[in-house]
């Protein structure tokens, strides 16, 4: 029996970092063998908030980076489909296609959409913002994923996404599985500031790529318990940072249980917690540091990897793209199929795949 499918993925904004391991990334790695994985690097979504130029110009090096962060992070590209999203135009046309069976009220229900346009410091909301969810589902449904492995603030997309799958299956035939969500242990990692959730764009984010020293100034900068003003006062642990990084990196449990016990006594002060977060971190990264510098050293790679997804995710979003429009009834596509000499001099058959 052929194994269900994830899709799920990352915008090229720059490194991942623990927020995005704890959110989706270690489900991703140990769903590998369970799932038809599909990993997407979605640039276009990118350009809902950061069109400039000169930050579309650094999509090719964040893209790297990503592929780099995965392999390091333990997706297994034998196992695994690591493929861009510009590189797959049926997106467009199977987004354009669910612009119409989600109405604009539904989506400025979203919170996340206005959280975004904040965080980029936009005034007003553009249009490409608002359908971000609609592009999220095209993305999602081309390659007729049943599960969504997913950080917190991308739950409510997924819904979206259910909701158009539904709707499109009820007016047109059963195309889509309505795909289900998966959350990871921690949904949302608050970042070192202790004011948001980790975010390359706060500059709150430990990364996977940090080295030792980074990481090390990162966990001593660490926000923690503001009433607590000296190691004998009692310190608060539920909310705090320090303790919730213990709880999600620290596999001793027992250390961070007497961690804990001592700082709610004031009998322990915050260096020896955060030496001691400091450690049990770079004792997380390590494995990951050596895995990275390995694929580094092997030239093309990365390439390769991208190369041969995109070509895998082609021959699906083709296969669903024919699905669709005969599902549907277009005559355009029909039409092309009927006559399917090349169009406008081209040696390419129109709607050869279908």
């Amino acid at each position: 029996m052929a194994k269900k499918r994830i899709l799920t993925g990352d915008r090229p904004t720059g490194k991942l970092h623990l927020g995005h391991y704890v959110g989706t990334l270690a489900n991703r790695v140990l769903l590998q063998d369970e799932y038809d994985c599909l990993f997407i690097i979605a640039d276009l979504h990118m350009l809902t908030t950061q069109p400039e130029k000169e930050r579309v110009a650094r999509v090719s090096e964040f893209v790297r980076e990503i592929v780099l962060d995965y392999l390091a992070a333990g997706i297994d590209p034998e196992r695994s489909t690591i493929f861009v999203q510009s590189a797959v135009p049926e997106t467009a046309q199977l987004n354009l296609i669910f612009e119409m069976l989600v109405t604009v009220p539904r989506l400025e229900r979203l919170p996340s959409l206005k959280d975004m346009a904040r965080d980029a410091e936009l005034e007003v909301m553009p249009f490409g913002l608002l359908g971000y969810p609609v592009l999220q589902a095209a993305d999602i449904l081309l390659p007729r994923a049943h599960l969504v492995p997913v950080g917190k603030d991308n739950e409510a997309h997924v819904e979206v996404t259910r909701e158009i799958a539904r709707r499109f299956n009820r007016l047109y035939g059963e195309v889509f599985p309505v795909p289900d969500v998966m959350l990871g242990e921690v949904p949302t990692l608050v970042g070192t500031d202790g004011q948001a959730k980790m975010s390359k764009s706060l500059g709150n984010a430990i990364f996977l790529s940090d080295d030792e020293e980074t990481v090390r100034q990162k966990v001593f900068g660490m926000y923690t318990d503001p009433q607590r003003v000296r190691a004998d006062i009692p310190g608060r642990v539920e909310g705090n940072p320090v303790f919730i990084y213990h709880d999600a990196f620290n596999p001793d449990v027992a250390e961070v249980d007497d961690l804990k016990e001592r700082y709610r006594r004031g009998q322990v002060g915050d260096v020896e917690v955060k030496r001691k977060l400091a450690r049990a971190i770079n004792d997380f990264l390590e494995p990951m540091r050596a895995r990275r510098a390995e694929y580094e050293g092997r030239p093309g790679m990365v390439d390769d990897v991208l190369i041969a997804g995109t070509r895998r995710v082609r021959g699906i979003a083709q296969e669903t793209m024919c699905l669709v429009y005969e599902a549907m009834g277009l005559y355009g596509p029909q039409l092309l199929k009927a006559y399917p000499q090349p169009l406008n001099g081209s040696d390419m058959p129109a709607l050869a795949y279908c």
